[in-house]
């Protein structure tokens, strides 16, 4: 890795999965990491859920030492208890990321898709898709919400501008 290289963690939360991604490299020269899905039991207790999250992202951390970490912001939901419990997971995962003292990036689904694809209405085929050519992966990424943190980390990445544009702090 070279010095100006970012390590950025790309998350795409959930309640029972939750997608993540470690990037590093260029706009022009990205390179994949580590990516994978964080998945908790339906018949746990809710807070035992969310602390597993949790404790598995720090892992990540503690692992990769991102400099930065991307996460989707919530667009719109059609079920009310989906949004619910995914806004109760990114609620927990950036509680976690200010105790790093980690800068985040929030991106919108149709920034993320526009920034993968060039198109903010690819549906999620293309972004895989996309995904498996610009890293040279064999076979697309299987999970949805581990090619969703992917693809958030790629954007972070290829939108040049990580010192300006941090949101949260």
């Amino acid at each position: 890795m070279k010095p100006e290289e970012k390590i950025i963690l790309g998350l795409d939360p959930g309640f029972g999965r939750t997608g993540y991604a470690v990037l590093t490299g260029s706009k022009d020269a990205p390179r994949l990491i580590d990516y994978g899905l964080i998945e908790t039991a339906a018949d746990l207790k809710q807070a035992k859920r969310l602390a597993l999250v949790v404790q598995r992202v720090e892992k990540v951390i503690n692992l990769h030492h991102p400099h930065i970490v991307a996460v989707e912001k919530v667009f719109f939901a059609s079920n009310t208890k989906t949004a619910l419990q995914v806004g109760e997971a990114r609620g927990a995962l950036l509680v976690t990321l200010e105790k790093y003292k980690l800068p985040i990036l929030e991106y919108t689904p149709p920034q993320v898709k526009l920034a993968v694809t060039g198109d903010g209405k690819a549906d999620k085929k293309q972004i895989q898709k996309m995904l498996q050519l610009i890293f040279h992966l064999p076979q697309p990424i299987k999970s949805d919400d581990a090619a969703d943190a992917v693809a958030i980390a790629l954007c972070a990445l290829s939108r040049q501008v990580l010192d300006t544009q941090i949101v949260l702090n």
